[in-house]
């Protein structure tokens, strides 16, 4: 028989869970609207969660989130080391392509963007660190699935190098393209997905051509680092070739 869990702590996330990057304060009646509790229900927790420093109460009268959630935002993200390694290599994708780059990592039935590293396009996809979408769209989705029981202390076959990287238009935002390899550990196996991402007019089929190599190679040097030889089989192209075809 499984173990139920506590229903007061199930409501207190439901609430955290209200908040979000288009809002990211809300009124006691948006909170009770949007969790479906009553608002004598959201009020108790609410006032839980704020002398736990989970929730800030504004002046307004709005509700936002606390200073513990930061806390344990960032501790999420130290707790894999993969930032002074993944960081760079984003920065340097962006820099050669000049769209935006992106790291997601699967939690359960969707994925979290722990890095992102924003292009200075002023048309761009619009993704935060901690964002939380729909694993089963869009490449990064696509990669997590595709590759969660790839082997990280061998070489991927020719195989499954040929598919990289994974390629969609539309899928999320029909505006919205973007490509994605996985990034594997010897310790942690499937670490996530490294994504280049753009508006579609952009991303055309030539520049998506283009821009591959320089993606698989911010993959194979991140696996490397993570000391994983997955990307052994690739054989690299001229990086800098491809970033002239790509525009930049």
């Amino acid at each position: 028989m499984k173990t139920q869990g506590v229903d007061a702590v199930k409501k207190a996330l439901d609430i955290l869970r209200a908040f979000s990057q288009e809002q990211p304060t809300l009124s006691l009646s948006e909170i009770s609207k949007k969790t479906g509790y009553v608002k004598s229900t959201a009020l108790r927790m609410l006032i839980s969660l704020e002398d736990s420093g989970f929730i800030s109460a504004n002046a307004d009268k709005t509700y936002s989130v606390g200073p513990e959630v930061f806390r344990i935002g960032s501790l999420y993200q130290k707790t894999f080391r993969l930032e002074t390694v993944i960081r760079p290599v984003m920065r340097d994708i962006v820099n050669r392509t000049g769209e935006s780059a992106s790291f997601f990592r699967r939690e359960g039935s969707q994925r979290i963007c722990l890095f992102r590293e924003d292009s200075a396009q002023a048309l761009r996809e619009h993704v935060a660190e901690g964002d939380v979408v729909a694993l089963d769209r869009g490449a990064a989705g696509r990669v997590l699935l595709e590759y969660s029981d790839a082997n990280p202390l061998r070489p991927a076959t020719p195989d499954m190098v040929a598919r990289l990287p994974i390629v969609s238009v539309g899928e999320r935002d029909p505006d919205i393209a973007g490509i994605a390899v996985p990034i594997l550990s010897a310790s942690a196996g499937l670490a996530g997905a490294l994504t280049l991402s753009g508006p579609a007019f952009r991303l055309t089929p030539e520049r998506i051509a283009a821009m591959a190599p320089i993606v698989i190679a911010g993959g194979s040097r991140i696996s490397t680092a993570l000391g994983s030889p997955f990307y052994e089989s690739w054989q690299p192209v001229s990086v800098v070739g491809a970033e002239r075809a790509a525009g930049r």
